[in-house]
């Protein structure tokens, strides 16, 4: 799935499951950092700018799916993610929550354009090989279905935050999400009146 299928996601458990910004973000980060092994993408696209040669995504194809999406990496990011946390022991189990439903989401929806290019889940990786999860009918990452589960996450949030009195902005900025929120108390309350809901 997209990143930001993943970030919405993450976000949507964390603003349910935790009571203060610091752990709230924290949840986060564990649900969208798995897709840090795919900054190889970074260093072709230099390689290849430099050189000038045709990328050929080496770094990408070599370590993305590799090195943090399995369970050493879970463990990994729970434990540093927990040290800064205020509630320790619900943030490690989230953090290992939103962590394997990334690792879900990727194995049933982060398929390549064609029926063969499938994203395996090499659970061990970076220290074990085996196990490997996949699944044949994998979603493209472009599919209708993780348009339709990316919109549904969006609309959930916008939904949800004029309620809780924060939104998935305040992982970036709580001044921001002041602003955001207050607009769409203003639209709540506005469509509230005129439908009746």
């Amino acid at each position: 799935m997209s990143p930001v299928a993943h970030f919405l996601g993450s976000w949507l458990i964390a603003a349910a499951a935790t009571n203060n910004p610091r752990d709230r973000k924290l949840v986060t980060i564990a649900g969208i950092i798995p897709d840090a092994d795919g900054l190889g993408l970074i260093a072709d696209m230099t390689v290849s700018l430099v050189t000038g040669r045709v990328n050929t995504f080496h770094f990408y194809q070599k370590y993305h799916h590799e090195l943090s999406h399995g369970w050493p990496g879970a463990l990994l990011v729970a434990g540093v993610l927990t040290c800064f946390a205020r509630q320790h022991g619900r943030v490690a189990l989230l953090c290992l929550l939103t962590f394997h439903l990334h690792l879900l989401c990727d194995l049933i929806g982060s398929r390549g354009p064609s029926p063969w290019d499938l994203w395996p889940i090499s659970y061990g990786e970076p220290l074990f090989r085996h196990p490997v999860f996949f699944w044949k009918r994998q979603w493209r990452l472009d599919g209708w279905q993780n348009r339709v589960i990316c919109i549904s996450l969006f609309l959930s949030e916008l939904w949800l935050a004029p309620r809780r009195g924060f939104s998935c902005v305040e992982f970036f900025s709580r001044k921001a999400d002041a602003a955001v929120v207050k607009v769409l108390q203003k639209w709540r309350s506005h469509f509230s009146q005129r439908f009746g809901f």
